[in-house]
C-alpha cells in the first residue's frame, strides 16, 4: 500500500499478505506489531500522527471474544479479590519499568504545563504544588491521598505544607518505594504508606483527601459506592481533589467515534484491565453530587496529559535497551505503541482528564474560603 515515506510497514511472512490491499484494522496492526510479524520502520511518531492511512478501525473477532470474555466479567463483579489481583499485575511489574518513562519523579499522572516547552520534571512539580493548592493545605491538617502510586505526592504535601500525609495503594513495590522516599525526605512523623484496598481504608476523619486517576479501578458499578466512602471519611468542612481521566461526550449520529472505541478497548485489554470507570465529566459530576457532594470547580487538562505523555514516550524510548534486556520486546513494543498513541488521542480530546474539586454540599460550609484564596490554575503558576 501507499504509505508517507516518513515511516514504513515491513510485514513478515504470512502476515505480509493483509498489507497489499489497503487499510487494516488498527487492532491487527498492533497485535503484528507487538508479535514482531510486522515492523514499522522509521519515525514511529509519525506513522501514530498519520495511522488513517494505513489503518481504519473496524471492530475484528477478537474485540467481540474480549468483550465477552474478560471486559463484561470484570465490569459485573469487581470484587475485592479480582481488583486487587489485577492491579498488582499492573502496577507491581516493577519500579524500574515505571522509572523507564516516568523519570526521576516517579509520578504516574499528568504534569501541569505553562509552557510546551517546559521539561517533565518542571510540570511534574508544579502538578504536586496545582494540587495542594487546590486542596488548599494547611500544616496540621490530616490528608488523605487514595491511589497514591509511589508516593511523591504524599511526602510533598508533608514536607511542603506541614500536612499529616497519608498514602494508600495496592501496590507492594510501590508501597516501599514510597516509604523510602518519605524517609529520604525526612518526614517519617508525619507521613506514611499503606497498602490497603481502598474498601479498607481507615473511616478518618481526614480534612483533605485526594483521588488522583484511581477512581477509574473502581469500576461503574462500584463508582457511587466509592463516592459516599469518601463522602463519609471527609471532614464536613474538608475538601476533596478527585482527578480521573475521562472520555469526551458522545458525538454524531451514531453518538460514538470508531477509534475512541477501539483505543478504550486496547487500553483496558493490554494496559489497565478493570479500569471501565473512565466516562464523560457528566457521570462524574452526576456521582459526586448524588453521594452528596457540591462541585467547586473542574478543569480539563487533557493536553497537559498529551505533553506529559509525550516526554514518557521520549524517555522510554530512550531506555529501551534496559527495556528490552529486562522484559523483553514485546513489553517494549506494546508501551512504545501505548504511549505513542496516547499522545495523539489525548491531543485530539478522545481521551482526556478531569481535574474536580468538591464539598460537602451543607449549608455551613464555609464558602466564603474561595474568595481571594490561593486556589491555584494556571494564572498563579505564571505568577510565581
Amino acid at each position: 500500500m501507499d504509505v508517507p515515506v516518513s515511516f514504513r510497514l515491513n510485514p513478515k511472512g504470512p502476515a505480509a499478505a493483509r498489507y497489499s490491499a489497503g487499510k487494516v484494522p488498527m487492532t491487527t496492526l498492533i497485535e503484528d506489531y507487538i508479535h514482531e510479524r510486522l515492523d514499522i520502520e522509521g519515525d514511529f511518531r509519525a506513522f501514530i500522527r498519520e495511522r488513517h492511512s494505513v489503518a481504519d478501525y473496524k471492530f475484528v473477532a477478537d474485540h467481540f471474544k474480549f468483550l465477552l470474555t474478560n471486559f463484561l466479567p470484570e465490569v459485573l463483579i469487581h470484587s475485592q479479590e479480582q481488583d486487587i489481583r489485577i492491579g498488582r499485575e499492573h502496577y507491581d511489574r516493577g519500579n524500574d519499568f515505571f522509572g523507564w518513562f516516568l523519570g526521576p519523579r516517579m509520578i504516574y499522572t499528568s504534569g501541569f504545563f505553562t509552557s510546551p516547552n517546559q521539561t517533565l520534571e518542571q510540570a511534574q512539580d508544579q502538578k504536586m504544588k496545582l494540587v495542594c493548592d487546590k486542596l488548599q493545605l494547611k500544616k496540621g491538617e490530616r490528608y488523605l491521598d487514595i491511589g497514591c502510586g509511589w508516593g511523591t505526592l504524599v511526602a510533598t504535601a508533608a514536607k511542603d505544607y506541614g500536612v499529616d500525609s497519608t498514602g494508600i495503594t495496592i501496590a507492594e513495590k510501590g508501597a516501599a518505594y514510597g516509604t523510602e522516599q518519605i524517609q529520604r525526605m525526612g518526614v517519617s512523623e508525619r507521613a506514611r504508606i499503606l497498602t490497603l484496598d481502598y474498601r479498607d481504608i481507615p473511616p478518618g476523619p481526614y480534612d483533605k483527601i485526594s483521588c488522583l486517576e484511581m477512581a477509574e479501578h473502581v469500576g461503574v458499578r462500584k463508582f457511587q459506592d466509592f463516592m459516599k466512602q469518601v463522602y463519609g471519611m471527609l471532614a464536613d468542612d474538608g475538601l476533596f481533589y478527585l482527578q480521573i481521566a475521562g472520555l469526551r461526550a458522545k458525538k454524531g449520529t451514531l453518538g460514538f467515534h470508531f477509534e475512541d472505541l477501539v483505543w478504550g478497548l486496547f487500553m483496558n485489554k493490554y494496559i489497565f484491565p478493570g479500569a471501565d470507570a473512565s466516562m464523560p465529566l457528566s457521570f462524574v459530576v452526576s456521582n459526586l453530587e448524588t453521594a452528596g457532594f457540591e462541585i467547586h470547580s473542574v478543569e480539563n487538562v487533557g493536553i497537559h496529559y498529551s505533553l506529559t505523555i509525550s516526554r514518557w514516550y521520549d524517555n522510554w524510548m530512550a531506555n529501551r535497551a534496559d527495556v528490552v534486556k529486562t522484559y523483553g520486546e514485546w513489553w517494549f513494543r506494546l508501551w512504545q505503541m501505548f504511549l505513542g498513541w496516547s499522545v495523539e488521542i489525548a491531543a485530539q480530546g478522545a481521551s482526556t482528564c478531569f481535574q474536580v474539586v468538591a464539598n460537602k454540599n451543607l449549608d455551613g460550609f464555609n464558602r466564603m474560603r474561595w474568595v481571594g484564596a490561593t486556589n491555584l490554575g494556571e494564572r498563579d503558576l505564571k505568577s510565581k
